[in-house]
C-alpha cells in the first residue's frame, strides 16, 4: 500500500488536520494516511505537551470512523528527541510491503535540509508538501520551489488556518472550542480538564 505518513504533536488534533488529510487522500494516489504522534520533536519544547498516549488517544478517536487513516505510536518507542530520518528509516524496516510518502507543509519544506539525515529524507521518500497559511514575506515563489524529484506540491487541498496553539488559548480562556475539534476530542478535553 501507498501511505501518507503525517507527523505531529497533535496537541490537540483539530478539524485542519483531518480537513487536510482527507484533501490529501481526495488529491494524491495514497491508500491510506497514518498520523504519527510525535512524543517530542527536537524543534519545539515539551513543556506544553499533555502526555503521549493522551493525545494518541484523542487522534484515535478523532479518526476512529475512517478506515483510510491510523494513528501510529511508533516514535514512543524511538529515543528522543524524534528525527523524522530515524522514524522512516524504522517504519520500512518493519512495513517493507508499504511504500511511504512524508507529508509536510510549505512551511516546513523551506527548512527541511536542517533537519538530521535530509539527503537520506529527501533521496528515499516522496515529500507531498502542502500549502500552508505563512507570512507573505515568507511564502514560497514558484521560481523558489524545489525541483526535486521527489518533491509533489498539492494544490487542490485546504490550506491549514487553525493552530493547536489558538485551540489551547481558546480553553485557558474558556471559551468555545466546538466545531473546531472532533465532538469526542472536544469531550475528552473537558472530562480531562486538559490545557486549562
Amino acid at each position: 500500500m501507498k501511505i501518507g505518513l503525517f507527523f505531529g504533536s497533535f496537541n490537540p488534533i483539530h478539524t485542519g488536520h483531518l480537513m487536510l488529510a482527507e484533501g490529501i487522500m481526495n488529491d494524491t494516489d495514497l491508500d491510506q494516511i497514518w498520523f504519527v504522534v510525535t512524543p517530542h520533536n527536537p524543534t519545539k519544547k515539551k513543556g506544553n505537551l499533555l502526555e503521549d498516549h493522551h493525545r494518541l488517544n484523542m487522534v484515535r478517536d478523532a479518526i476512529h470512523d475512517n478506515l483510510k487513516f491510523r494513528a501510529t505510536d511508533i516514535e514512543f518507542h524511538l529515543p528522543q528527541p524524534n528525527y523524522t530520518a530515524i522514524t522512516l528509516t524504522h517504519l520500512r524496516e518493519k512495513n517493507p510491503e508499504h511504500t511511504f510518502s512524508l507529508i509536510v507543509g510549505e512551511d516546513n519544506l523551506r527548512g527541511i535540509k536542517t533537519w538530521y539525515n535530509s539527503e537520506f529524507i529527501l533521496s528515499n521518500f516522496r515529500i507531498l508538501v502542502y500549502p500552508r497559511s505563512i507570512q507573505a514575506d515568507e511564502s514560497v515563489s514558484k521560481d523558489e520551489k524545489s525541483t526535486d524529484g521527489n518533491i509533489e506540491y498539492l494544490s487542490d487541498v485546504p490550506a491549514l488556518e487553525l493552530s493547536s496553539s489558538q485551540i489551547r488559548a481558546l480553553i485557558k480562556q474558556q471559551k468555545s472550542i466546538k466545531y473546531i475539534v472532533p465532538e469526542l476530542v472536544e469531550r475528552m478535553i473537558k472530562e480531562m480538564g486538559f490545557y486549562r
